[in-house]
Formats: structure tokens, C-alpha cells, sequence
């Protein structure tokens, strides 16, 4: 295995840096993203049940408790109960908005390397083509198939190397995508019941 990746020159080299970062990046993210994303109906049931009981900091220490970015959300709805309805709303929103950033961290670097990985290939197919012609120059008119292996084996290994790191780096990258589109409909169900849960009429209130 390792006098083929030799064979495929640094290009190859290159190639298999870039798809273990991409991996490093996809473990991550996954195991991030998996963390984050939480029952929401039972994370709320337990916030709404200490609340109408007036154990505010119980709610809030269940929020402090629980990861992911619905339960920062409902902390933030929280700390601005007091406020009035379009002011908690603005102030949900904004935590919203800064959390987001946070679920897509590095994630650009993983398109961006499902990307390139296979043009990185591309490019050791026509450096190996390169080789093959000038070995082929070099050995005129008595050149035999050695002579042109080395060019041949640096164009097909980076190729593959490249197709092999690229696509399921993209494929990483979408399912991350749609981990993360989860949880945002998760944040907005979560922000328009928490608001609208502090917001409405006390006499709507009522022990679960």
C-alpha cells in the first residue's frame, strides 16, 4: 500500500492530507451536531413544568444543563422574561442567529476540500501524462512500456485518490447540511414556544 501511494508522487501526498482533514472535520461536526440536537418536546415539558411550579432557576439550570443550541434559546427567553413581547423576540432571535455559525463551524472547509481534492487529482493525471512524455522523448525511438510506467502510475493513483477523498467528502458535507437544517427547525419551534409560553395571559397558565 505504501509503495502505491509513493508511486502517486507528492500530489498523492497532498490528496491524502486533504482527506484526512476532511475526515477529522466530518467526526467532528457529526459528533457535534449529534450532541446538539436534542428531544425538544421533552426538553420543553420539563422548562414549561418548573416554570408554572415558579422554579425559575430550575429552568434555567436545565437549560445550563442541556446541550445544543435550543436550550441557549430558551435560557435567553428566560433572562428576558421581563420584557416586553418584542423585545424577548429580538433578543431570541439574535442568540438564534449567533448560534447557527456555531453548528456550521469548519463546514465550508469541508466543501471547499470535496471540492478541490478532485481537481488535485486532475492535476496528477496531467503531471503523470507529462512524465510519460518526456520519458517517452527521453527513450525515442527505443522506448519501452518501463519507461512510461512511472508517468502512468502517478496519472491513475491521483485520479483515484482524488475521486476516493472527494466524494465522500461531499457527501459528508450535504448530510451534515441536512443535521443541521434539522436542528434549525428545531430552534425556530422551540423560540416561538418558549415565547409564546411567557407571553401569553396568566390566566392561560396552568400545572401540566
Amino acid at each position: 500500500m505504501f509503495e502505491l501511494i509513493n508511486s502517486g508522487g507528492e500530489i498523492m501526498w497532498l490528496i491524502l492530507a486533504g482527506g484526512f482533514v476532511g475526515l477529522v472535520i466530518f467526526l467532528e461536526r457529526f459528533f457535534h451536531l449529534h450532541r446538539s440536537q436534542i428531544k425538544i418536546e421533552d426538553f420543553l415539558n420539563g422548562i414549561t413544568t418548573n416554570l408554572t411550579r415558579g422554579n425559575d432557576l430550575e429552568a434555567v439550570s436545565i437549560c445550563d444543563q442541556t446541550p445544543g443550541p435550543a436550550a441557549q434559546l430558551v435560557r435567553t427567553a428566560l433572562l428576558h422574561r421581563a420584557d416586553d413581547k418584542e423585545a424577548l423576540t429580538q433578543a431570541v432571535q439574535q442568540a438564534g442567529i449567533q448560534e447557527i455559525p456555531q453548528l456550521e463551524r469548519h463546514m465550508n472547509l469541508l466543501i471547499t476540500l470535496a471540492q478541490v481534492l478532485p481537481m488535485l487529482g486532475l492535476l496528477g493525471t496531467v503531471l503523470g501524462l507529462i512524465n510519460m512524455l518526456i520519458a517517452l522523448q527521453q527513450a525515442s525511438p527505443l522506448a519501452e512500456i518501463g519507461d512510461l510506467s512511472g508517468g502512468l502510475w502517478i496519472a491513475l493513483l491521483t485520479t483515484a485518490a482524488g475521486l476516493i477523498t472527494g466524494i465522500p467528502a461531499y457527501a459528508g458535507y450535504h448530510f451534515l447540511v441536512g443535521r443541521v437544517e434539522s436542528i434549525a427547525v428545531d430552534m425556530e419551534q422551540t423560540a416561538k414556544e418558549i415565547i409564546y409560553f411567557l407571553t401569553r395571559p396568566a390566566g392561560e397558565h396552568h400545572e401540566p
